[in-house]
């Protein structure tokens, strides 16, 4: 059973003073790596009596310096957007979480600062679990050695994990997920999540265009940055009825009809009528079909859209799902 989730967007907490377990990171994904070190967290936090605990950060601190630097090519794709993030965190026993604003603030603070204003005052951590390489602080330049300094200290053990791997000893990262997501590789994605890639939002109001042509569809914003390459995907929405609803979706700009460069989300769902506007749904992603299209004219996109459909029905079919 989960505890209820509360989260600080500023440190020192302000309504509680109950000692917690931490460890940090990016977290973006939630992948398998990341869930091994949450419920290693939620473990010892059982066994210890603390709050289990995660800091994370917002945006992530190398799309913060990639911006500074105006260097948009180095800002990182994003696996999922904040409010999956914080959801799988949940999930996985995380009761706690600290969302620190990454800024120049932050940027700047001594690598002592950020363990006695944060991990100490902050949280009141008692033990802490980092990788191996964990690096804080004003120019990265805090260690583990300097941690475990601290630690004795003001009274929190530091625990060091090492890179989580598969069945076949190959590391778990965000950066191979990010890149198996960019090339549309959901088999590989759903391996190293654990689960199959979904986009969790609320649903908006869109142009209306795909009424008028037969196809009405479902549109969420993406999240900034998406790391899944646009296109057209066989998917399932879940949340909007008893039993997921089976549908075929596109990911991108809408270069036909649009020319506002936003990055949208657009589910076609079978065989349904609902009025879903306002609502939260889970779109989950089953197989790739095609790269995102400008089409010259309405006929030639809407014959590419109906042969899309029949695909992802036949791909049903043949799944039994």
């Amino acid at each position: 059973m989960n505890s209820p989730l509360t989260i600080y967007r500023t440190l020192p907490r302000y309504n509680t003073s109950c000692p917690s377990a931490v460890t940090i990171g990016n977290f973006d994904g939630v992948h398998r790596g990341h869930q091994a070190i949450l419920h290693r967290v939620r473990d010892e936090a059982g066994k210890r009596g603390l709050a289990p605990t995660v800091m994370t950060f917002d945006p992530h601190p190398r799309a913060y310096f990639a911006q500074r630097g105006q260097r948009p090519e180095l800002i990182p794709t994003q696996v999922s957007s904040l409010r999956d993030k914080l959801t799988d965190l949940a999930s996985h026993g995380i009761s706690q979480i600290a969302l620190e604003r990454f800024n120049q603030r932050l940027a700047d603070m001594s690598a002592e600062d950020f363990i006695a204003q944060l991990l100490v005052r902050g949280l009141a951590t008692r033990w802490l679990l980092v990788g191996e390489d964990f690096r804080y602080g004003h120019k990265r330049s805090g260690d583990i050695a300097l941690l475990r300094a601290a630690g004795q200290r003001f009274g929190f053990e530091v625990e060091t994990i090492a890179d989580i791997e598969d069945d076949h000893g190959h590391r778990i990262s965000s950066s191979e997920l990010r890149t198996a997501l960019a090339v549309g590789q959901l088999r590989h994605a759903e391996h190293l999540l654990g689960h199959r890639y979904r986009i969790t939002g609320h649903v908006i109001h869109g142009q209306k265009l795909g009424r008028s042509i037969g196809y009405p569809t479902l549109n969420l914003r993406a999240p900034a940055r998406c790391a899944l390459r646009s296109g057209v995907y066989v998917v399932r929405a879940h949340g909007l009825g008893s039993s997921p609803i089976n549908g075929v979706a596109s990911l991108g700009v809408r270069p036909t009809v649009m020319h506002d460069g936003r990055l949208m989300l657009e589910t076609h769902l079978f065989d349904c009528q609902l009025d879903a506007y306002g609502k939260l749904t889970s779109i989950e992603f089953l197989e790739y079909l095609r790269d995102e299209e400008k089409f010259p004219d309405l006929p030639t996109m809407i014959a590419a859209i109906d042969n899309d459909a029949q695909s992802a029905r036949d791909y049903f079919a043949l799944h039994g799902l």
